[in-house]
């Protein structure tokens, strides 16, 4: 049995197939786990607590795991030796999260493109159709993460704080969430992964998408992402496509293009779950 994952932050998701490619287990799905944030105990803690990966685990021959906080040596070794304790007879791969959206965008194995990522968090590489390249290390969500989920989460509670929202959009934001800034608080700097807990809030600039100021503010932010992350490829851009995966860039696909007009480069694919492009790759690859 070969278990492909692709996990972000918030949640993470387990596909098995045979040899022959067939799907043998439905989908299974655990929060996220991102090693950058989380612990060794808490790494195992989550994926204990799958009743279905347990009782299988002892027929997992190979794991391809691609996730968020995995593109730094360290955090992606403490979660491969995780995976190979608790999958024991399976060959472990680790690799971050950029490579499940390459091979979920690209329409050919060797085709070079620039990828970003806009979920939880974001990321953007270039990909020459062999190697990744990234100009820029993440340091995480509270410095970088332009355009992702948990920076809109961040803008949004913001900007009604600071009483920038229309008040008619500050009315349903109140009504929807939990906005009391003791609850704000608690979740942000004493429970453990703050950045979903602040992605969680941008369903809001979704479900609000025809408000100018929702429209404007998810522009921003893919314009400082794309200035920050997407231009740092200058030379490749005149030659390759930029594609997007994620829930936030699938959501946003009519910003981004105006962006990429405005400043200047091709928007390529986009792809809402990254894990079926990538069980479809390995299928074609087993």
């Amino acid at each position: 049995m070969i278990l492909i994952v692709d996990s972000g932050s918030t949640k993470c998701d387990w596909i098995a197939v045979d040899n022959n490619g067939k799907q043998v287990l439905e989908k299974i799905r655990t929060k996220g786990l991102n090693p950058a944030i989380l612990s060794e105990k808490k790494l195992k803690k989550t994926i204990k607590k799958s009743k279905e990966l347990k009782e299988n685990r002892e027929n997992v021959t190979n794991v391809f795991f691609y996730g968020a906080g995995c593109g730094t040596e360290k955090p992606r070794l403490m979660l491969k030796v995780v995976l190979q304790e608790f999958f024991s007879k399976a060959n472990v791969t680790v690799n971050e999260d950029t490579m499940a959206a390459v091979y979920s965008t690209i329409s050919t194995k060797d085709e070079a493109a620039v990828v970003c990522i806009l979920g939880t968090g974001s990321n953007c590489s270039y990909y020459d159709g062999k190697i990744l390249h990234q100009e820029v290390e993440s340091l995480g969500y509270s410095i970088m993460d332009d355009a992702s989920g948990n920076y809109y989460g961040k803008q949004l509670l913001r900007d009604y704080y600071f009483n920038h929202m229309p008040e008619t959009l500050k009315i349903a934001f109140a009504d929807k969430y939990n906005v009391e800034a003791d609850y704000i608080k608690y979740n942000l700097y004493k429970q453990p992964n703050p950045n979903a807990f602040l992605a969680s809030f941008a369903e809001f600039m979704i479900l609000n998408k025809d408000s100018e100021y929702m429209v404007n503010l998810i522009k921003e932010g893919i314009r400082v992402f794309a200035k920050n992350m997407i231009l740092q490829f200058k030379e490749e851009l005149k030659t390759v496509p930029v594609h997007f995966a994620g829930s936030i860039a699938f959501f946003c696909q009519d910003e981004i293009k105006a962006i990429g007009e405005e400043l200047n480069f091709k928007v390529g694919n986009f792809e809402r779950r990254p894990i079926e492009g990538l069980v479809s790759f390995h299928i074609a690859n087993l």
